[in-house]
């Protein structure tokens, strides 16, 4: 049984798929991951996947591409599989990849959809209401006949060893960006918690993507080693690994700390629900006002002058965050 495994989004929502991933696996011959752009960096540290089909969807992702019948000609003709898995988010629709699968002639699709599929689902579910995204995909996959065959957590590839970066004796790793304003605490609370996070004792270690060089280099300051555009998804895999707890916004590092089994300081905006996106699998201790007017809003920019949510959280909360997990581990 050849089977197709879809999530159109980003990084961190791939890596939720995960589990769900190796479920299906588990019963197939061979599992195909059809993820987006930005998702595909993940789709490459999954256990279970072994092939990756990346397309930018036109209904996913922050700067969708216009429709264009040759690249969905194209998709088409690349796709080979007997069943599908159509992972989405509690607020998105399976059925425009479901109509594709079909094109596709793809048999057995299965996805959670409150909306009519006429034939284009054979199993429609309903997920749990308030399950979280990993929880709903397994869920999904069950229903699917694909039960789950392990513990359930997040999980990636064995990743290197990176003592040769971040150099020997312990750290926290402190991640300030985010994939969008709304979720991203100020740099400037960012820096003070480098700073008095190297005055507890801690080793600081700061990373970030190549376009946030310049937020890595003011956050780190003289207090922390500055990784900012050093480290691939394997490489921060690696240094999250190395890390004795990682302090991160609702964003993609949260999710891959969790999958190499690293305690996380959630700065988690309240933009999404925490009960869906709060990482997953490991010991956390979720920080921000979870009941501020932006909740549940899905706004990329804070919609709140002077953004209450985050800006609540003071560097003394981060502080004693730290502690807990350190101390617990």
């Amino acid at each position: 049984m050849k089977a197709l495994v879809t999530r159109l989004d980003s990084f961190g929502d791939v890596l939720l798929a995960g589990p769900a991933v190796r479920a299906v696996a588990a019963r197939a011959d061979t599992v195909t991951m059809l993820c987006g752009p930005r998702g595909a960096p993940a789709a490459r540290l999954l256990p279970g996947v072994d092939d990756i089909l990346v397309w930018d969807a036109p209904w996913a992702g922050f700067a969708p591409p216009p429709v264009g019948r040759g690249e969905v000609e194209q998709l088409l003709d690349m796709i080979d599989a007997d069943t599908a898995l159509i992972l989405t988010s509690f607020h998105q629709s399976p059925l425009p990849a479901a109509l594709l699968l079909r094109l596709a002639g793809v048999g057995h699709i299965a996805a959670d959809s409150e909306d009519y599929p006429g034939s284009l689902l054979d199993v429609r579910h309903h997920r749990a209401p308030h399950a979280h995204e990993a929880e709903a995909a397994l869920d999904l996959a069950e229903a699917a006949g694909f039960p789950r065959a392990d513990d359930g957590r997040l999980r990636v590839l064995p990743p290197p060893a990176t003592a040769a970066v971040t150099g020997p004796g312990p750290y926290v790793v402190l991640h300030p960006g985010a994939g969008v304003p709304a979720r991203a605490w100020s740099r400037e609370r960012s820096a003070e918690a480098a700073r008095e996070l190297a005055a507890d004792g801690h080793r600081v270690v700061v990373t970030g993507s190549p376009d946030e060089r310049e937020l890595t280099a003011y956050v780190a300051g003289e207090h922390g080693l500055d990784l900012g555009g050093r480290t691939g998804a394997v490489e921060l895999a690696g240094v999250l690994a190395g890390a004795d707890a990682v302090v991160t916004g609702n964003t993609a590092p949260a999710h891959l700390a969790a999958a190499v089994g690293t305690p996380v300081v959630s700065l988690f905006a309240p933009v999404v629900p925490a009960e869906r996106w709060r990482p997953y699998g490991v010991p956390y201790v979720l920080l921000g006002d979870q009941a501020a007017p932006c909740a549940d809003s899905r706004a990329r920019t804070c919609p709140v002058p002077g953004h209450p949510c985050l800006e609540s959280v003071t560097v003394l909360d981060v502080l004693a965050a730290v502690r807990k997990l350190v101390g617990e581990s």
